[in-house]
């Protein structure tokens, strides 16, 4: 159940980091409360995920999910550009991501 809790922590940073461009600094109602909701939330379940993960594992999982999906999450949705090479060490944090979880203790 740990790595599903990270797995969906790590999902909320994708939604907190790409919701932080929404806010304009905090001065929207709507995407404030949804950003900070999300990072709450992320935050609660990363802490039950290392209850039983070890912490560096989880932590790094957490932030390559999180900083994958704000990459190309930035790329749909505000168009920021996405150039081949960026593209590859995507793909590399990817496969870093899952390496970490096939080597981790269960």
């Amino acid at each position: 159940m740990s790595w599903v809790y990270l797995v969906v922590a790590g999902l909320l940073e994708v939604v907190w980091s790409l919701g932080l461009k929404l806010t304009q600094g905090f001065t929207k109602p709507l995407p404030s409360v949804i950003t900070v909701s999300a990072m709450v939330a992320s935050m609660v379940l990363l802490a039950q995920a290392v209850r039983t993960l070890p912490l560096g594992t989880a932590y790094a999982v957490w932030v390559g999910i999180g900083v994958a999906g704000a990459a190309i999450g930035g790329h749909l949705l505000f168009s920021e550009a996405m150039p081949p090479m960026r593209l590859a060490f995507l793909g590399l944090l990817v496969v870093s991501i899952i390496g970490l979880k096939l080597s981790a203790p269960t």
